[in-house]
C-alpha cells in the first residue's frame, strides 16, 4: 500500500539560482501539503550516507561534491499517492527528456544540476526523510 509522504529536497542549484520560492509554490499548486521543511547544509559525510546507493557509481565523487557546495532546502510532503504524484511533476532526471511545465524542466540546467530531488519509493521516502528531520521536526 502507498503511503501518503515523500521526500524532497531542492539542491544547491536551484537554491543559488534563486528558484526557491517557485518552486515550493509550484509543489503546493499540485497539492502536497509540506509537513517539515528546512533549509540546511550537508557535510560531506552527510552527503557520503545519503547518497550511499551511490557510492560505486563514477559520478559518486561529483554527486557528493555538487550536493555540499552550497545549501539544500529539505521537506517532507503529503498527498494522496506522494511519491508518484512527486516524481511525475518533478519530471525527468535528464532536463532535456523533462515534459513541459515539470520542476526540471523549468529550473534545472543539466542532468547533474538537476535543481530537486524526489523519493523513489514509499520506503526511501520514509528513509530520507527520517534522514533530515527528527520526529518533532515532522507535523
Amino acid at each position: 500500500m502507498a503511503t501518503n509522504r515523500t521526500f524532497t529536497m531542492l539542491k544547491p542549484d536551484a537554491v543559488e539560482n534563486g528558484h526557491t520560492g517557485a518552486i515550493l509554490d509550484k509543489i503546493n499548486a499540485a497539492g502536497f501539503r509540506i509537513v517539515a521543511l528546512k533549509k540546511t547544509q550537508m557535510t560531506k559525510a552527510n552527503a557520503e550516507a545519503f547518497y550511499a546507493v551511490h557510492n560505486e557509481r563514477p559520478f559518486f565523487g561529483e554527486l557528493v561534491e555538487f550536493m555540499t557546495r552550497g545549501p539544500v532546502v529539505a521537506a517532507i510532503l503529503e498527498k494522496d499517492n506522494a511519491v508518484d504524484d512527486f516524481r511525475t511533476l518533478i519530471g525527468a532526471t535528464n532536463p532535456a527528456d523533462a515534459a513541459e511545465g515539470t520542476i526540471r524542466k523549468l529550473y534545472a540546467t543539466s542532468m547533474g544540476e538537476n535543481a530537486v530531488h524526489g523519493s523513489d519509493s514509499d520506503e526511501n521516502a520514509q528513509i530520507e526523510g527520517n534522514f533530515h528531520f527528527s520526529g518533532r521536526e515532522q507535523f
